[in-house]
C-alpha cells in the first residue's frame, strides 16, 4: 500500500521540477540551443571535402546527359504506347 502512495508522490515532485523553469530560463535555453546548432554546423562544414571545379563540371555534364537520355526514352515509349492505344480505339 505504501508503494502505491509513493509512486504518485514521486511523479508529482518530478512534475513540479519541470514546472519551476521560468519563462526567461526557457528563452535562455532556446537561444543556447540555437548557438550550439550554429557552432556544430560550423565544425561539421570544416570537415567537408568540397569537389574541385573539374569534378563539378564532369558531374553536371553527366546529370544533363542522363536526364536527356531518360527524356528521349520516355518520349519514345509515349509514342509507342500512344500509337498502340490509338490503333486499339480506332479513332
Amino acid at each position: 500500500m505504501a508503494d502505491k502512495k509513493a509512486a504518485p508522490a514521486a511523479a508529482q515532485t518530478q512534475s513540479n521540477k519541470t514546472q519551476k523553469t521560468s519563462f526567461f530560463g526557457k528563452v535562455k535555453n532556446f537561444f543556447k540551443g540555437i548557438g550550439k546548432y550554429f557552432k556544430d554546423t560550423k565544425s561539421e562544414l570544416k570537415k567537408v571535402v568540397w569537389p574541385s571545379k573539374k569534378d563539378v563540371k564532369t558531374n553536371t555534364i553527366t546529370v544533363i546527359l542522363v536526364v536527356a537520355a531518360a527524356a528521349i526514352v520516355l518520349i519514345v515509349l509515349d509514342l509507342i504506347f500512344g500509337g498502340a492505344i490509338h490503333l486499339m480505339i480506332g479513332a
